[in-house]
């Protein structure tokens, strides 16, 4: 049994509240490797924000459970290292499936997990949620459950889909449960294609194709159920067409991607959504970055020289969500 605390982390509990009361969001990035990890790192210490990590069960499984463990507790080092004395960082699985998955996790030093029952009958939902809640809390883990269906396809989690939350059952499940937050369904959806074009129209200044609103009454109905509870927004990459064109001036082939506006995620980062999930934006900007190099330098074969711009420009990105969509630039209670 590893404690998380051990590691230097923390669990969500304060940093959900201060960011509640605050009118910001936590930016909860996803990471498979070192370069994904060292630019959260270093753009959340540059920007003094908290910062959550995030891994799904396919990077788990990808990266190796015994290293997370130390990626975690170097990332920490790393931190400090930077010159933050005191930062907060939260290691989070992502879409957990499974109460053995998520036991797993707390075992060997994640401070907080989601356990995504939001594909079972209600009852099973309340069931499994409670079950790894129960064992989490022993251990000061926070868990994180979900209501309602998102479209779309990241690693295992796969919906043709989406249903949007209901709101009428949020005040059971919350009180049932015990879960210390919740992921809904609003209408972001996982993936860089959340949207077919036909759902969008042209917007007629910039020509690109623009995405259905959020349902935010929905989230206004959520919010008056459960006033002050955290809530996460789940899908919410906004994929910058920008580095969808440099992919596809690169030999990519990224038709028709298309994201959440990101004033759309600023309107809710200032209510009480106070988790905001990214991941795709990672990847195009990792991904744009390498097929650049790998196009203009066909000879280069030396992984430092495309990763190493690569990590660039995901802390780039990584910067400007904090700075510029979630509000949790200088939010650190202490650094």
């Amino acid at each position: 049994m590893v404690n998380y605390k051990e590691l230097g982390l923390v669990n969500t509990r304060d940093m959900f509240a201060r960011a509640i009361k605050g009118g910001y969001a936590i930016p909860a990035f996803n990471f498979n490797n070192m370069e994904q990890l060292q630019a959260i790192i270093k753009a959340a210490v540059e920007t003094k924000s908290p910062v959550i990590l995030q891994v799904s069960k396919g990077a788990r499984n990808y990266a190796n459970q015994t290293l997370l463990r130390y990626m975690a507790e170097g990332a920490v080092a790393y931190a400090k290292e930077l010159g933050c004395e005191h930062p907060e960082i939260v290691l989070h699985l992502d879409h957990g499936d499974s109460f053995e998955l998520c036991k797993s996790c707390i075992d060997l030093g994640f401070s907080s997990v989601m356990i995504d029952g939001s594909h079972l009958p209600y009852e099973e939902n309340v069931a499994l949620t409670k079950k790894v809640v129960e064992y989490a809390h022993q251990f000061d883990v926070t868990v994180e459950g979900e209501l309602g269906v998102l479209a779309g396809v990241e690693d295992e989690v796969c919906a043709e889909h989406h249903t949007y939350t209901n709101p009428e059952e949020v005040i059971d499940f919350a009180t049932r449960t015990g879960c210390d937050s919740l992921a809904i369904s609003i209408g972001t959806s996982h993936g860089a294609y959340k949207f077919k074009p036909e759902q969008c129209h042209v917007d007629p200044a910039t020509g690109r194709l623009v995405p259905p609103p959020l349902a935010f009454e929905v989230l206004d109905a959520v919010m008056e159920k459960l006033p002050g509870f955290p809530i996460v927004l789940h899908g919410s990459s906004s994929v910058p067409q920008e580095e969808v064109d440099t992919i596809n001036k690169f030999g990519g082939k990224l038709d028709a991607a298309i994201g959440i506006p990101e004033e759309e995620l600023r309107k809710a980062a200032k209510s009480a959504v106070c988790k905001i999930n990214i991941d795709s934006d990672s990847r195009l900007a990792m991904t744009a970055a390498i097929r650049q190099v790998f196009a203009e330098k066909p000879a280069e074969f030396d992984p430092r020289k495309y990763l190493g711009p690569a990590r660039d420009n995901m802390e780039k990105m990584y910067k400007h969500k904090i700075l510029n969509v979630l509000g949790s630039d200088g939010k650190l209670a202490q650094c």
